[in-house]
């Protein structure tokens, strides 16, 4: 079976994805960790959206993954819509997760700049248990908020501040017309991070695209109702 790849967002890691493992038995699934996040925290995270796209798939390349399904979220959402522009034939299906096509996030809990004055006067630990909390509907009283927090404190202030700087660069909305790639977009109607109309604009602006809408959630769908949202993507993945 093709190889399924996930790539999570800021202040995540492949710890996130231990349901979907699950989930899809059968699978080869591939659970990244960015540099500077997660397991690879001792790592110096790239300055852009793109230098994030370029370490993935020269890690895939090194793990001998040369064809694969491809699931982003959030930050990382940004990173495989990179991934597809560099290597659209590597790419057999694709998946865009809670996620956008601008990185200066309009209508995101608070701005970019506020993160950063706030990570900067607060500290990284702090910082890392506010933004978790913002993932969930209950936010700090979610059942997966506690290990989505411990997660996060993985990432140091300059991690934190890089990858912040490098989403608020981005932009991939021109390209949306040039992925060829069969695509499946969620989204949690809940979700403080990324409003519908970046919602829509990936389902609308990217040919052969599909959207999945699931309701009573914010930006961690995966882990709020997992059962649905893993329903989904197995049949996505399947079909």
């Amino acid at each position: 079976m093709t190889p399924v790849v996930f790539v999570h967002g800021f202040l995540g890691g492949s710890q996130h994805w231990l349901g979907q493992v699950d989930a899809l038995a059968g699978f080869n699934v591939v659970a990244l960790d960015l540099p500077g996040f997660g397991e690879n925290a001792h790592l110096e995270a790239p300055a852009s959206i793109a230098g994030f796209a370029e370490w993935a798939l020269r890690e895939l390349s090194a793990r001998g993954i040369e064809r694969f399904i491809l699931i982003g979220h959030s930050m990382g959402g940004m990173i495989v819509q990179e991934m597809v522009a560099r290597a659209p034939d590597r790419i057999d299906q694709l998946v865009l997760y809670g996620t956008g096509t601008i990185g200066i996030l309009p209508g995101r809990f608070e701005t970019i700049d506020t993160s950063k004055h706030r990570a900067n006067t607060e500290g990284p630990r702090a910082t890392a248990r506010r933004i978790a909390a913002t993932w969930f509907l209950d936010r700090g009283k979610a059942a997966a908020y506690e290990d989505c927090a411990m997660i996060a404190e993985q990432c140091s202030l300059q991690t934190m501040l890089i990858g912040l700087d490098a989403m608020e660069s981005w932009s991939g909305a021109k390209h949306l017309a040039d992925i060829m790639t069969r695509t499946l977009v969620i989204w949690g109607d809940r979700d403080r991070t990324y409003p519908w109309s970046q919602t829509e604009q990936l389902w609308q602006s990217i040919p052969d695209a599909n959207l999945a809408v699931i309701p009573g959630c914010a930006h961690a769908t995966h882990l709020e109702k997992p059962g649905l949202f893993n329903s989904i993507l197995r049949d996505f993945c399947t079909a």
